[in-house]
């Protein structure tokens, strides 16, 4: 019996582990596959570098980027520009967030709001970020509150957008069932509309965070002394190829992180739907 019960037990466990093995493997398979073209890139990079394809001082090899980056950690400058430009995104993205949803959805449930509202946002919605750049400079100077205003600007549209967009397309027998219940406007907006709009709302946070990385750069540009979009201008005064690249690498990593967390929020978030991307 002892025999015959460890002939069966064994196999259980030999499956136990290939199937601990196979959910690992899941778990990290969107980073995995995600990660074969960046390094084939860079392995194409470094190559074209080493050989002389690409001159150095035009485009450095990415060892020489890394350790820039590296320098600065130990230098200890680093993570002070990161922060600095972590901050400011994160109080303008809020900023911005905040006026969106309060704006977007009364102009998305109240038509007189939208008739009167609307027109003038997208007027402004049509202006260049770099056009805001010298008037905000004017009003608040070169301090963070110009800095600030300018991420705000440019997280708002993209979320007031998916905001109204969302209430909009909302069906509208939800609405009659808040009626029939006896919902108030504030009611069916915030128990019916909003909680229906949250996919359109969703996408337009990672769009609007992604913008905000953007509008941190002309930030920056206005004076800063500190931040990664501050050491882009270092780079190009001092002629270092390589504090410029490694500037918008860590651009394009910290960008890339925040948009992961979105989107991890959001499917989380989103769960419940019977949708394409929560089958995969």
């Amino acid at each position: 019996m002892n025999v015959k019960s460890e002939s069966i037990n064994i196999p259980l466990a030999t499956e136990k582990v290939k199937g601990t093995r196979l959910f690992s493997y899941k778990n990290h398979e969107r980073w995995i596959l995600g990660s074969i073209l960046p390094i084939l890139l860079i392995i194409v990079w470094d190559l074209a570098g080493r050989v002389g394809l690409v001159e150095a001082y035009l485009l450095p090899t990415p060892s020489r980027i890394i350790k820039e980056i590296f320098n600065m950690a130990i230098e200890g400058t680093l993570f002070g520009h990161i922060g600095i430009t972590l901050g400011r995104v994160a109080i303008g993205f809020s900023l911005g967030t905040l006026f969106a949803v309060v704006l977007g959805s009364a102009v998305g449930y109240f038509n007189l709001v939208e008739k009167i509202m609307d027109p003038l946002i997208q007027a402004f919605r049509s202006i260049p970020a770099l056009a805001w750049v010298p008037l905000f400079i004017l009003w608040m100077g070169i301090g963070e509150s110009s800095k600030v205003t300018l991420i705000a600007v440019g997280v708002f549209f993209p979320v007031y957008i998916n905001v109204v967009a969302g209430i909009r397309g909302v069906d509208r027998k939800l609405i009659e069932v808040g009626k029939i219940y006896g919902f108030t406007s504030g009611e069916t907006l915030r128990r019916i509309l909003l909680p229906a709009a949250l996919p359109s709302f969703l996408t337009g946070l990672r769009t609007g965070v992604g913008l905000g990385w953007m509008f941190v750069v002309a930030a920056e540009i206005m004076g800063a002394s500190k931040g990664l979009g501050y050491l882009l201008i270092v780079g190009q005064n001092t002629y270092s190829p390589e504090l410029i690249i490694a500037s918008i690498v860590l651009f394009a990593v910290i960008g890339k992180v925040t948009d992961s967390l979105l989107k991890k929020l959001e499917k989380k978030v989103l769960g419940w739907q019977d949708s394409l991307s929560n089958q995969l």
